[in-house]
């Protein structure tokens, strides 16, 4: 079946490529790229990393859908508390993300990405000092930092490392991921005093069966969800619920679009959630919205948000014709592939 008949028997109306640059490098990128599926008149957004499979891909695809479609749960609260984000900078660009992180989004939770490949750790202690010190110097001595390593490091390195950013953070608030399986955080959680956070393992998981389940509690004391990449809220909901830890909700590098469905998976959710990733707004130069959707005294409102045409239209002409093909060619592949689960 070709792209077009799929996206009509999937009851989608309109499937546009976009790019975002980016203030600063992150994830190896300056340039954020998806696709955005219009169902009706609203809208989901489909961005899996160019580097994920196609199975990966479809169940984002699958959460694009949901979100398309209007088939999110209804929510419990009208805001949620967000974090803000340092990418892996250099100390004085840190000094200034977190300054206007508490000054201007009144955020007092800051996650810092560590671990990066080729950055030695003492790269990581001074990116962490860097951040405690900004935030005593902004009056927020109060503030709270978690670390984010994505899965880079061994137990032994864990407990070594983990100690130090502890120390120079005044007490971690958690540590998301530091090693890349469940059983080596089960072991990590014996030897450090840090809380851990479970994301890529259980995110990545082919199902959340009670297995998993077990693991994932031996193994942490946070989950991670992320709506999209989950295969939508209502996936990530059940995991939540299935799991029974305290969450955090994270989001993917989304425009503002796409962050709409981390907000409502962190609207939904029984219980409150820590202070959720989805403050990332500060990382677009652009967006696919009229107005980035940026938090304030600390917390963003839980709205859907539309792309703007006009925003649109430069995002898209963003894109070269190569790179749309290509993103063409995976959503037909990916429809494919939901086409089969749901048959």
């Amino acid at each position: 079946m070709k792209a077009a008949d799929l996206l009509t028997a999937h009851g989608v109306d309109e499937a546009v490529a976009f790019a975002l640059p980016l203030r600063r490098r992150f994830r190896g990128t300056e340039l954020r790229e998806g696709m955005l599926l219009r169902v009706g008149d609203r809208w989901g957004e489909w961005a899996p990393f160019p580097e994920y499979d196609d199975a990966a891909a479809a169940r984002w695809l699958a959460g694009a859908l949901e979100a398309a479609r209007g088939l999110w749960p209804a929510p419990l609260r009208d805001t949620v508390e967000v974090n803000a984000i340092v990418p892996a900078l250099d100390p004085d660009a840190v000094t200034a993300l977190v300054q206007d992180a508490v000054t201007v989004d009144g955020c007092n939770v800051v996650k810092v990405k560590v671990g990066e490949t080729g950055q030695p750790f003492d790269d990581d202690v001074a990116r962490v000092a860097a951040v405690r010190a900004a935030l005593d110097d902004c009056g927020a001595a109060e503030g709270r930092i978690r670390v984010d390593v994505n899965g880079a490091w061994s137990v032994d390195d864990a407990v070594e490392r983990l100690a130090v950013l502890d120390d120079i953070a005044e007490g971690l608030e958690y540590a998301e991921q530091p090693c890349a399986t469940l059983d080596e955080l089960a072991v990590l959680r014996e030897r450090t005093s840090v809380r851990l956070a479970a994301d890529e393992a259980v995110r990545l998981a082919d199902r959340v069966d009670d297995a998993l389940v077990a693991r994932v509690r031996a193994a942490a004391d946070v989950l991670v969800l992320k709506a999209t990449p989950m295969g939508g809220v209502r996936a990530a909901l059940a995991a939540a619920n299935a799991v029974g830890l305290p969450v955090t909700v994270s989001g993917a590098l989304d425009s503002s679009v796409g962050l709409s469905a981390g907000l409502a998976l962190a609207a939904a959710l029984p219980g409150r959630p820590y202070a959720c990733g989805l403050g990332t707004g500060r990382l677009l130069a652009a967006d696919t919205t009229g107005e980035t959707a940026l938090p304030r005294d600390g917390r963003l409102s839980v709205v859907r948000h539309d792309p703007d045409p006009a925003a649109l239209d430069a995002a898209r002409a963003r894109v070269s014709d190569d790179r749309a093909a290509w993103w063409r060619a995976r959503l037909e592949r990916c429809l494919a592939l939901v086409e089969q689960e749901r048959a």
